[in-house]
């Protein structure tokens, strides 16, 4: 039996959560959610993710988590012998504190700005609702701002937790490429930052990720 993950191809947690699976060398079987339909809440998917959203993972002896960096963490943990290692060892409590750090940086700092240019391009006129423009360029300068600090700590450092890749680089593949598409100069501006992205968006998880 191999772990499942309900999702889709074009979401953005998904994609999240299959880069982390594909880094571990990890089998699993995407099983799609018919969007279209509304499957996501249904009675039965609720069941599984109170809130009606993707992904969610079901482990081979049925115990389920949802939230795609709850599941990473999961991921990365339970195969942490396997793959490239994305969490430091619990003993290290410098660096789990580090690792800390960088997750909340990437939750407060990061992923309401660059989500939000996210939704107000695409995920907000997918629903009919026209691009607040205001709003868009509230985003984007306040993710600009935001860089600034990432600019100054990648100046020190490979990653974000440190000098090792851990899962916390990897959240913002999503919706880094897509604040990128949109507002380019914002990552062109930041050389230290649009290193690490690029590297990031080069690896073959993310490529892999990304095939559907």
């Amino acid at each position: 039996m191999v772990l499942t993950i309900i999702g889709h191809p074009i979401s953005t947690c998904t994609r999240r959560v299959k880069t982390v699976l594909i880094e571990k060398g990890v089998d699993y079987k995407l099983q799609t959610i018919d969007w279209a339909n509304g499957e996501h809440k249904s009675e039965a998917h609720l069941q599984k993710q109170p809130f009606g959203q993707v992904p969610v993972l079901i482990d081979e002896d049925g115990f389920t988590l949802f939230e795609s960096r709850a599941i990473t963490r999961y991921i990365a943990a339970k195969y942490a012998n396997q793959g490239t290692k994305l969490l430091p060892d619990p003993s290290d409590l410098k660096a789990v504190a580090l690792l800390e750090q960088a997750a909340s940086i990437e939750q407060a700092d990061f992923d309401p700005y660059a989500s939000g240019i996210a939704y107000e391009k695409v995920f907000y006129p997918r629903r009919g609702i026209p691009t607040d423009e205001k709003r868009l360029q509230q985003h984007i300068d306040t993710l600009n701002a935001k860089l600034d600090g990432y600019e100054r700590i990648l100046s020190k450092q490979k990653y974000l937790a440190g000098d090792e890749l851990t899962v916390v680089d990897l959240w913002h593949l999503p919706y880094a490429e897509m604040s990128e598409k949109f507002a380019p100069q914002v990552w062109e501006s930041h050389p230290k930052v649009n290193a690490w992205y690029k590297a990031l968006k080069e690896r073959p998880s993310w490529i892999k990720a990304n095939e559907g």
